[in-house]
């Protein structure tokens, strides 16, 4: 048995298993690419969230601790206030002072802020009254105010450490704010007489959720940590997740997270408050969904391997069978006609076809030659012979205009002219190609046009009215500027002509007019300028419609229709895209 039988394999086979293999390693790399950017999209949008919660809340905190700090400035900044905090004397006039100027002072923001405060003031003035509120050892359930005497915070230590340390006007949480979640503004008074004797104090307490808002945006209940922490003694203020605890000797630093391996930590400072808002996020919820789209990700690229194998079973039998028909076609015609080559390696059908395909493939040559590529050479010969007649007529013309005026030392418009003659040629040669898209025919046009425009400045108008889809359409060059020339030299009437150029579909055919309102012609001079060539004004005519004919048959052509007097309109009627025409061309230039 012959070595090359032994070794056959279907071309089929070969085909399946690479494409399976092509098919398994696409969806390998795109299921890990898949999953490597969800997760990465899906931990941008969670660092996205959690941003935009931390400052919404930074927000949020800032504008009420503004407000306080504006009803401490309001204490801070009323002379009246003041002098009511000094007066002293007769004890009914001092009750009246506090009645008419102490209280209606520190009532008023308490009805202004919207949310519930403690306002206390400590006063030097042993004459004024003492007032209670609430009890200080119990949560904030409403606005209250106190006027305490200074000896209530002069055994404080927490007072001390501030009186020692010139600290003033300053946020921090003494007495019971840590237990009970509050933050208290503190700042003393002066007076105004020298701005150095201290006439009291005042103290601003809220509570911390009042502060921070709403904490809807942030999930504790996932691992995220929201802390509320003074930047100047790194004390962790509040806290809010993780269940832990803290007091005011607990600092930042001392709180037992791993940043770096188990929390990706955030800061946002608040301005000019020394606080500082910080959370903590597990990296465990940033990439919670991790395991989920995995398996997903899994199951759509199994499901779309298994699709795509039995897809590729399909192709590869029926592929199998129409290679045999094709083996067996081509062999029972190895005597026939054909002009490519193939060469193939290995051995499965296409060598077969590549054999069968390559002994008819001689055959074929000599007769194409003789034949087929000989009637296309003379052909386009004569399409070419036709269409050289036009050029050198418009030439001639032009050059003997940019003469004339090179002569009246017309600079500009020698070189406009100039240039509009250099882009029309360029576009009448188009790489020696047949063919021209009519959009390009019809530039062809505006580049003569506007050559004439220089002539003829304010002098005509022209209308193109081109339906859309035509614009793609293969025509063979040169076939509206002819006619448009022929307006300029002999249908110029009166001080002013208009142009029309149009073109329609009309059923299978392209139909393009050209109409002037210029002279027309009488009915005798319009049978002469299709019969007679050297008729003026035929030349070019017969010439358009001699190689449209030659072209694409004689049922294709050109119409005139002229009334004397009332301006002429010329027909065009073309193919549709002849393909078979393109093709032509192509292959009379391969085998050239």
């Amino acid at each position: 048995m012959d070595k090359r039988m032994r070794t056959f394999m279907p071309f089929t086979y070969k085909m399946m298993i690479s494409y399976l293999l092509l098919v398994l390693i696409t969806d390998a790399v795109i299921g890990y690419f898949s999953y490597t950017m969800l997760v990465q999209s899906r931990t941008e949008m969670a660092e996205t969230n959690i941003k935009t919660a931390m400052k919404q809340t930074e927000n949020n905190l800032s504008y009420q601790l503004d407000e306080i700090q504006r009803m401490s400035d309001t204490l801070f900044g009323s002379l009246s206030f003041q002098r009511a905090l000094q007066k002293k004397g007769d004890p009914f006039q001092t009750y009246l002072t506090m009645l008419d100027e102490i209280v209606p002072q520190i009532q008023a923001p308490l009805h202004l802020y919207g949310n519930h405060i403690r306002l206390l003031v400590y006063t030097t003035n042993g004459y004024l009254n003492e007032v209670d509120g609430d009890s200080m050892y119990e949560e904030i359930k409403d606005s209250d105010y106190y006027i305490l005497p200074y000896s209530e915070i002069t055994n404080k230590s927490w007072f001390n450490d501030i009186k020692d340390s010139d600290r003033d006007n300053i946020w921090l949480q003494v007495d019971t704010d840590q237990s009970l979640d509050n933050i208290s503004h503190f700042r003393k008074l002066v007076s105004y007489n020298d701005y150095k004797t201290i006439i009291g104090y005042v103290r601003i307490t809220t509570r911390m959720d009042d502060l921070l808002g709403d904490f809807k945006a942030f999930p504790t209940e996932e691992g995220l940590v929201l802390r509320l922490v003074d930047t100047s003694t790194n004390t962790v203020l509040y806290q809010r997740g993780d269940n832990r605890q803290t007091d005011g000797a607990e600092t930042a630093d001392a709180m037992t997270y791993e940043d770096n391996a188990t929390y990706l930590v955030m800061h946002n400072a608040i301005p000019n408050t020394g606080l500082m808002i910080e959370t903590l996020v597990p990296h465990t919820y940033l990439s919670k969904d991790a395991a989920k789209l995995r398996g997903v990700i899994f199951s759509v690229c199994l499901i779309s391997f298994l699709v795509m194998s039995f897809i590729g079973f399909l192709v590869a039998r029926l592929s199998g069978r129409k290679m045999r028909r094709i083996v067996s076609f081509l062999r029972s015609f190895q005597q026939g006609s054909f002009q490519k080559r193939l060469r193939f390696s290995g051995n499965d059908e296409f060598v077969h076809i590549a054999g069968a395909f390559n002994d008819m493939a001689e055959n074929i040559q000599d007769l194409i030659k003789r034949v087929y590529v000989e009637g296309i050479q003379k052909k386009q010969a004569e399409l070419e012979a036709l269409q050289a007649q036009i050029n050198p007529h418009f030439l001639y013309n032009t050059l003997s205009t940019i003469g004339s005026l090179a002569n009246l030392s017309e600079t500009e418009k020698v070189t406009g002219m100039v240039e509009g003659l250099a882009k029309f040629y360029r576009l009448t040669l188009n790489d020696g190609h047949v063919f021209i898209p009519l959009a390009k025919e019809l530039e062809q046009v505006e580049a003569y046009l506007d050559i004439q425009r220089i002539k003829y400045a304010g002098k005509f108008d022209v209308h193109i009215d081109m339906e859309r889809e035509l614009a793609d359409c293969k025509v063979i060059k040169l076939i509206l500027q002819p006619f448009v020339e022929n307006i300029f030299k002999h249908a110029w009437f009166g001080s002013h002509i208009a142009i029309r150029i149009s073109g329609r579909v009309a059923g299978n055919k392209v139909e393009l007019k050209v109409i002037d309102t210029g002279i027309g012609m009488k009915p005798d001079a319009l049978k002469s300028v299709m019969a007679q060539p050297g008729h003026a004004g035929g030349y070019g005519i017969r010439n358009v419609d001699d190689r449209i004919k030659l072209r694409y048959g004689d049922e294709y052509g050109i119409e005139i229709g002229s009334v004397f007097g009332g301006g002429t309109t010329v027909r065009i009627v073309l193919p549709i895209d002849r393909e078979d025409n393109l093709q032509e061309e192509e292959q009379r230039r391969h085998l050239a």
